[in-house]
C-alpha cells in the first residue's frame, strides 16, 4: 500500500501510550491499533483532527505516501 501509517513515530516523539491516545480521542484501543500498524483501510477526518490535536502535529506529520517505484528502488 503506498500510504504508510507513521502513528508510531509521532506518538513516541510526544511520548505518548496508545492508551492515552486513546483515551484523548475516544476512539477504542483496537481500533487505534488497527490504524497504527497501517491495516486500516481509511480514516475519518474527525478522527484524523482529533489525533493532529492530541499530538500536536499535522496530517503529513502522520501519513506519507511513497510511490511503489521509489519504493522498490531505494531499497
Amino acid at each position: 500500500m503506498p500510504i504508510i501509517v507513521n502513528l508510531d513515530v509521532m506518538m513516541a516523539k510526544r511520548k505518548i501510550s496508545l492508551n492515552e491516545l486513546s483515551e484523548r480521542v475516544e476512539l477504542t484501543l483496537s481500533n487505534l491499533s488497527i490504524l497504527k500498524t497501517g491495516k486500516a483501510k481509511a480514516i475519518r477526518f474527525s478522527t484524523l483532527d482529533a489525533i493532529c490535536k492530541a499530538l500536536d502535529c499535522q496530517p503529513g506529520d502522520i501519513l506519507e505516501y511513497v510511490n511503489n517505484e521509489q519504493k522498490t528502488t531505494n531499497r
